[in-house]
């Protein structure tokens, strides 16, 4: 499990590919390597992964072909930076939301506004997934926990707000018009979303009847 906070981006120092998959090594800040286990599970822009081999700060891993295709992973380039956040461990506080690492979808930056002090990005996504974003919900953009401002189901298109602090830590302060992120819908709503929706198909059958 995940909580959406990242803890940093670190550059990305090889990657390797092979037919179907794709390795590569991140440099790690010494305080995310200690105590990091070859096994343990780490989210790379909110993908969850799982750590395959550790050579003093150079932890490697792998993608699978399905990774490769839903996920920005598929087009990373060495040199670039991703968030990472190490997996949550029992006591941890939960500063954000609940997340798996399990990513939905992709979503585009199809807009950007910047003042001093905040950034503002809207992103659209395949119209199916509207119905699981909501003004004011929870959402997890590359890893990070935020809350959606303004969702417009029409547009399919839904809009964040950066603090500086996020801007700083993640990638999101070098994020451009054209970008995509990893986007994990809250599990919760999408429960919430779907039994309710499944609850009012089987009414509409009843009345039919």
């Amino acid at each position: 499990m995940f909580t959406g906070i990242v803890k940093g981006k670190f550059p990305v120092v090889m990657i390797l590919d092979k037919e179907g998959l794709r390795s590569f090594i991140v440099v790690l800040s010494n305080e995310l390597v200690e105590g990091l286990v070859v096994g343990a599970s780490v989210a790379v822009d909110g993908v969850c992964f799982t750590v395959t081999v550790i050579d003093h700060n150079r932890v490697s891993f792998d993608a699978m072909e399905e990774t490769l295709r839903k996920t920005t992973i598929g087009s990373l380039k060495e040199g670039e930076f991703v968030n990472i956040e190490r997996s949550a461990r029992m006591g941890d506080e939960i500063g954000g939301h609940r997340m798996s690492g399990h990513v939905s979808t992709m979503a585009e930056i199809v807009d950007v506004h910047e003042s001093e002090h905040n950034k503002a990005v809207t992103f659209k996504v395949d119209p199916e997934w509207m119905r699981f974003i909501f003004s004011k919900g929870f959402i997890s953009l590359d890893g990070a926990s935020l809350t959606v401002v303004d969702a417009d189901k029409s547009q399919g298109t839904f809009q964040v707000w950066f603090i500086p602090e996020t801007l700083r830590l993640t990638k999101f302060g070098e994020k451009k018009f054209g970008d995509r992120g990893n986007v994990e819908i809250d599990s919760q709503t999408q429960v919430i979303v779907e039994t309710v929706g499944e609850v009012m198909k089987s009414w509409s059958y009843e009345v039919k009847e």
